[in-house]
């Protein structure tokens, strides 16, 4: 055998072991017991001309990585006709042993947010969940829910950060992410 070929080999048995170490993983995953079939949201904002009851959906995550100090969950929709999206929901310093968000969590008062849990203002310009409400006709809007772990128990914020500063830390701070796509659309009537 060449040095070539032995040098090939070397090289095929390294990918082959590093492909096996990462794929032989379980993947970090996010998922939803009530979200409508699919893909759609059911449930939309109250308020801005929308009638909904406002109910965070239900989430469950599993296989996180093992250096996971907390997570962090946000709902964004890129849609939106301002330019820079929306964000409806962005809640973070969830306790790393948690795995589930029950329906109606990241509803205002709701005492089923993990404790020490902190809910930030969204685009709606308060804390808490802001279900869809997209103008009217203006097509299907995707919402992006994203359930992050990261490396700190505490991202140092607090309630009153924008999301574009919460993105931030998040960006900085996330070891893994998972997200669901789903979509929603107001008719005109």
């Amino acid at each position: 055998m060449t040095n070539n070929m032995k040098q090939r080999n070397f090289i095929i048995a390294i990918a082959i072991a590093f492909t096996s170490s990462i794929f032989g993983q379980n993947t970090f995953t996010l998922t939803s017991n009530n979200l409508g079939g699919e893909a759609t949201i059911n449930e939309e904002f109250n308020g801005f001309g929308c009638t909904g009851k406002n109910q965070s959906p239900q989430l469950s995550w599993k296989n996180a990585p093992k250096e996971t100090k907390s997570f962090a969950i946000t709902m964004y929709d890129p849609d939106a006709p301002t330019g820079s999206g929306w964000w409806h929901w962005v809640v973070f310093d969830i306790p790393k042993n948690s795995t589930e968000l029950p329906s109606g969590a990241g509803n205002k008062g709701s005492s089923t947010i993990p404790q020490g849990a902190i809910q930030s203002i969204t685009d709606y310009g308060v804390p808490g969940y802001g279900g869809p409400c997209p103008p009217e006709g203006h097509g299907l809007h995707q919402y992006i829910i994203t359930v992050y772990a990261l490396k700190t128990d505490k991202l140092g914020l607090n309630a009153d950060t924008n999301p574009a500063v919460v993105g931030y830390y998040l960006w900085n701070n996330t070891i893994a992410k998972a997200s669901i796509v789903t979509y929603y659309q107001r008719k005109k009537v």
